[in-house]
């Protein structure tokens, strides 16, 4: 009896070490506190649409005395997130920037755990139905135009991980109704794996990705994470994505290239194909970032690679589309 005892509380004392380890791991490499939200001038409100029997929900960020035929800033959520988290996990960036530059921002939850993208092996489909985000994207856009006035001509698009993979979706297939979009820790899927039909002309498009996301491999190849979870299948690396939309926009001719270092061993390196009077690409590659935007406000977990604070991605992104506007 007192083996017995002595074996159980040996056995006792060895799974309390066990769970022990995995919290420890997990505090390590995924968990990551959410930062301090910020004070905002304006309100954020809840929304819904009815799409074929479904309601599809977004929250809504619009800064104090926002004027009629402000410009609208879509941002999408990664894989199995939603619209709070992905405002937390880019730094409350974007509502920030809202205050500053006077524009709304939307943040669209997807139908299912990722957006239906351009992928074949990523497409989502719950119950069997696949999802329709685009048409949901643009519903949702056309009810902000009549409810608080958005200019349609100044829609803005971008996304991080599979919202990254959406933009570039809403970038080809509806390039008339999204000014400009910035696709983030996002590559083009390879044509085995390509599902999207491009419209004949093109918008201006920001590819902003690490060189060490180990989700989304920025030389491409498969996406998935440590080659057991979440597999998306085959990409393009990040110049040729942004080669790609290059050739699509009718932009011939060498990028502009032109590099900055940064803290933390980081190094920004920003390649630009535009013409006067012509949509812009550019690729914006973070040497030594990971899967994620980088900002000043929010790390991301370390199972994702490296975390830089800079450079200030959401900034980089209204630049992006502040540009288009004129």
């Amino acid at each position: 009896m007192n083996n017995f005892l002595r074996y159980l509380l040996l056995g006792l004392l060895g799974l309390f070490a066990l769970l022990a380890v995995l919290a420890g791991l997990f505090g390590y490499f995924v968990y990551t506190p959410d930062p301090a939200q910020p004070q905002l001038s304006g309100t954020l409100a809840k929304g819904s649409i009815d799409m074929s029997g479904v309601t599809r929900r977004y929250r809504l960020y619009v800064p104090k005395n926002l004027p009629k035929g402000a410009p609208l800033v879509v941002v999408m959520h990664g894989s199995g997130e939603d619209a709070q988290r992905i405002r937390a996990g880019t730094g409350y960036g974007f509502d920030r920037l809202a205050d500053q530059h006077g524009f709304a921002v939307v943040y669209p939850k997807s139908f299912g755990f990722s957006w239906n993208d351009c992928s074949v092996i990523g497409d989502v489909k719950v119950n069997g139905v696949s999802a329709d985000d685009a048409s949901f994207v643009a519903a949702m856009v056309d009810k902000l135009v009549g409810e608080i006035g958005i200019d349609p001509a100044r829609v803005f698009a971008t996304g991080v991980s599979s919202g990254g993979s959406m933009a570039i979706r809403l970038a080809l297939e509806h390039p008339t109704r999204y000014r400009a979009v910035a696709a983030v820790a996002a590559n083009l899927p390879t044509p085995q794996n390509f599902q999207c039909q491009p419209a004949a002309n093109g918008t201006s498009v920001m590819i902003m990705n690490g060189t060490r996301d180990p989700l989304v491999p920025y030389e491409g190849g498969e996406i998935n994470l440590l080659g057991l979870f979440y597999e998306g299948g085959p990409v393009m690396s990040s110049r040729a994505s942004a080669q790609y939309f290059a050739d699509w926009n009718h932009l011939g001719g060498a990028p502009q290239v032109s590099h900055v270092d940064m803290d933390e061993g980081v190094r920004v390196e920003r390649a630009r194909w535009h013409k006067q009077g012509k949509n812009e690409v550019e690729l914006v590659s973070i040497h030594g970032g990971g899967h994620g935007l980088p900002q000043a406000y929010a790390q991301r977990p370390r199972l994702l690679g490296p975390s830089p604070m800079q450079p200030d991605g959401p900034a980089m992104i209204w630049d992006f589309f502040a540009r288009q506007q004129r």
